[in-house]
């Protein structure tokens, strides 16, 4: 593919024209693939973006057969271009003219085919068809593509006022956002200061003070209580003396006496 041939190898009539092979088909159908560069059929590994195969998903691979772009006895069609003409007339190929159907639509490329300058009007020089219906014949005229009008001023006046708002709305929003954050930040430390005095003096500093009082009143109560436990300890004997010596009394046997005597 690719290679300059003589055209007098396909035959007198192609004497003197220079062809040019731009692909072709095997018996099978299989068109031939620009770069393998096989004399046969190859099973290839494709992706997006790549002749004779489209992806029916997105990152989709497909493993298909593909012709290698070497010419040999397999191929069925051969698809040539006329580089050079010859003497003779190939019939039905270069004795006649046929105009070009569709002009360009491009507005630059419009300007190159008419030789235009930039303030000329493009869509006068735009190539129109005839369509008959009947009696009636109709004019069709592409729409010219990337045509800079006063419209496409004003919108992109537009487009650039409203990126600009945009941007100074989104400024504003961030400064005043991180004047509320820090605002907050700074009350949230005094209220957690505030917690920590109230909190702090209650179960650290009073405690403390008021435990070395009591030590010494401790210390004092023993010593003025020691006299007085002697005391009741003296005094515990001599009442249980008496006490004592009641049981012994005589009336007790006088009592088991009278008992005795009943039985």
């Amino acid at each position: 593919m690719g290679s300059d041939v003589d055209g007098e190898v396909l035959g007198e009539e192609f004497k003197g024209y220079t062809l040019r092979i731009t692909g072709g088909n095997d018996k099978q159908g299989f068109t031939m693939k620009q770069g393998i560069l096989v004399n046969g059929r190859v099973r290839i590994l494709m992706r997006g973006k790549t002749t004779t195969y489209r992806p029916r998903c997105k990152g989709e691979r497909k493993r298909k057969s593909v012709r290698g772009c070497i010419c040999g006895p397999d191929l069925a069609v051969i698809a040539l271009k006329v580089l050079v003409k010859g003497e003779k007339d190939v019939v039905g190929l270069t004795d006649v003219e046929a105009p070009r159907r569709l002009g360009p639509k491009r507005a630059n490329k419009i300007r190159q085919a008419f030789v235009l300058r930039k303030n000329d009007n493009v869509t006068k020089y735009v190539v129109r068809r005839e369509i008959k219906k009947g009696d009636k014949t109709f004019y069709k005229a592409p729409k010219v593509q990337r045509l800079i009008t006063e419209k496409r001023y004003r919108r992109k006046v537009l487009w650039k006022k409203e990126k600009t708002n945009k941007w100074k709305a989104n400024k504003e929003a961030n400064v005043a956002y991180e004047k509320l954050l820090s605002k907050y930040l700074k009350e949230k430390k005094a209220a957690a200061k505030k917690e920590a005095v109230v909190a702090a003096p209650t179960p650290a500093a009073p405690v403390k003070k008021a435990a070395a009082p009591k030590k010494e009143e401790k210390k004092a109560a023993p010593a003025k209580a020691a006299p007085v436990k002697k005391e009741e300890k003296k005094a515990a004997p001599a009442k249980a003396a008496p006490k004592k010596e009641a049981p012994k009394a005589t009336p007790a046997p006088a009592k088991a006496a009278g008992k005795k005597g009943k039985k």
